[in-house]
């Protein structure tokens, strides 16, 4: 529940402070159905490093920034079932409308990097790095993605793989408040886990990986067992009221997104949240 304002309430910022930029970023929800909990689905969060900037110690979902290769004039050919066009309807209010489409590209590079999974399939439509050499040449391209830009682009391109872009669905649009130092412009996507593949945190930026219900993910939360953000739990709680992931992409397909900005107010020296349309929230 957010707290609401005190009459005293005032901006947690000076007025005259100029706020920081929000880069783009982008986040994937990845969902699986939870065999175990009739239902019910299960989504991957991820413990943050202690010396994150962004929200240390915390659980959220993968994600990052979108980085200038992420958006290559050839980004399209590296999807599948997503055009660039289609894209820059989604999220029409990306400009160039051409850099639309790095925003599924960079939720799924941020996946691979923090975790090893790929979500990308070859020609016949099978997951890469399956068997032992699958599974060495992928930790190979994993662990160069993290010496420069572009390895991620060339690996996709050079093994003949396209992202499952067709498994992600644009879900929800979060803006880091004005009144916080580090700041982010970020989209989320919902997107069906494969059947195989394990996690495994680069113990760089992740250094723990579970899959939780929604519902036990927010329990913990609540009883100080684990940590989450505050935008992770709005999007927990919505992802929590589909039974299947089928059921939640259906739902995410005709969901209309609109951006969200919180604001950080003092009231009695404590931080206080205000959403769009909450009182005192200009």
């Amino acid at each position: 529940m957010i707290e609401r304002p005190a009459q005293d309430a005032s901006p947690a910022s000076s007025p005259d402070r100029v706020p920081v930029l929000a880069p783009d970023a982008a986040t994937v929800v990845l969902a699986r159905d939870a065999g175990e909990v009739a239902g019910t689905v299960e989504v991957l969060l991820l413990e943050r490093h202690a010396g994150s900037r962004m929200a240390p110690g915390a659980f959220a979902f993968p994600g990052g920034r979108v980085e200038p290769d992420d958006t290559s004039p050839d980004a399209e050919r590296l999807c599948r079932g997503l055009t660039g066009a289609a894209a820059a309807r989604i999220l029409h209010d990306v400009r160039p409308a051409g850099r639309a489409i790095g925003f599924w590209i960079a939720a799924l590079r941020e996946l691979f990097e923090e975790t090893g999974l790929l979500l990308a399939c070859d020609g016949s439509g099978a997951s890469f790095g399956s068997g032992e050499a699958g599974r060495e040449r992928l930790q190979q391209y994993r662990a160069r993605c993290r010496s420069g830009g572009g390895v991620f682009r060339t690996m996709l391109l050079d093994e003949g793989l396209r992202l499952a872009t067709d498994r992600m669905v644009y879900y929800a649009h979060w803006i880091t408040p004005e009144e916080r130092p580090v700041r982010y412009d970020t989209r989320f996507f919902v997107a069906a886990a494969f059947p195989d593949g394990s996690p495994e945190p680069d113990g760089i930026e992740v250094v723990a990986a579970r899959w939780l219900t929604p519902a036990a993910a927010v329990a913990a939360h609540q009883e100080g067992a684990l940590s989450l953000p505050f935008v992770t739990q709005r999007v927990l709680r919505s992802v929590g009221r589909y039974p299947t992931v089928a059921a939640l992409l259906e739902a995410a397909r005709s969901r209309e997104v609109r951006p969200i900005r919180p604001r950080i107010v003092l009231a009695g020296g404590q931080e206080r949240l205000l959403l769009p349309g909450d009182p005192g929230y200009f």
